[in-house]
């Protein structure tokens, strides 16, 4: 009985993982708006990883050594990980890592949240918790302007940066704040209202450069 129930619990588990992971999918050719969602300034916190069955999946990826802002920025800058079969998706509280027979989780480290967001001309994609394998943005690889400014005036973010080859930018902002992101490129822009909560969208596709 005890087999069965820690059998079934690891099969919800794996449920929930993959309705998780499966957040932020392909690009659909849906028409954009002005919206908002909130980004910020980089650090690197050590994390711990919650194993689930099986060998390590960060050792098996070379992120055993890696704290939880280093893994995220690891896996959003690249598709290598993707094409091996691993997914990851990000909510604010914790980092939700598989490959279809484990998963792992890391802690977000506390007061940081990350955003990653992909800014766009004509065509882009719903997304609420950002999946580091799954999303995928319009402007890949395209220098942009960056600047996030919380309610009270400060300046978070104001750096050039380039977008990944998945089309976005991941952003490590301070939990809890609220305020507004510009981004610029190819002469355009877009600024929305963003926020850093525990109920907030880790992922920002709504900026549609005009």
């Amino acid at each position: 009985m005890e087999a069965m129930t820690s059998s079934l619990h690891r099969v919800l588990g794996a449920a929930a993982a993959v309705l998780l992971l499966a957040g932020c999918s392909a690009p659909a050719a849906t028409p954009g708006a002005d919206g908002g969602a909130s980004g910020s300034a980089s650090g690197s916190s050590p994390a711990t990883a919650a194993a689930g069955p099986g060998d390590s999946l960060l050792a098996d990826y070379g992120l055993e050594d890696r704290g939880t802002e280093e893994v995220v920025e690891a896996l959003d800058a690249t598709h290598e990980d993707r094409e091996r079969g691993l997914a990851a998706s990000v909510t604010p509280e914790e980092v939700v890592l598989a490959d279809g027979e484990r998963q792992e989780t890391l802690p977000v480290p506390e007061g940081r949240f990350y955003l990653a967001v992909a800014p766009f001309e004509t065509t882009t994609h719903e997304c609420f918790h950002h999946s580091l394998a799954g999303c995928q943005g319009e402007l890949v690889d395209t220098p942009v302007h960056v600047s996030v400014t919380a309610a009270d005036g400060e300046v978070l973010v104001d750096e050039e940066r380039t977008t990944y080859a998945n089309g976005f930018v991941g952003l490590w902002l301070p939990a809890g704040i609220e305020g507004t992101i510009t981004v610029e490129a190819r002469g355009k822009s877009a600024t929305a209202d963003i926020a850093t909560g525990a109920g907030d969208p880790t992922c920002l596709t709504t900026l549609q450069l005009t």
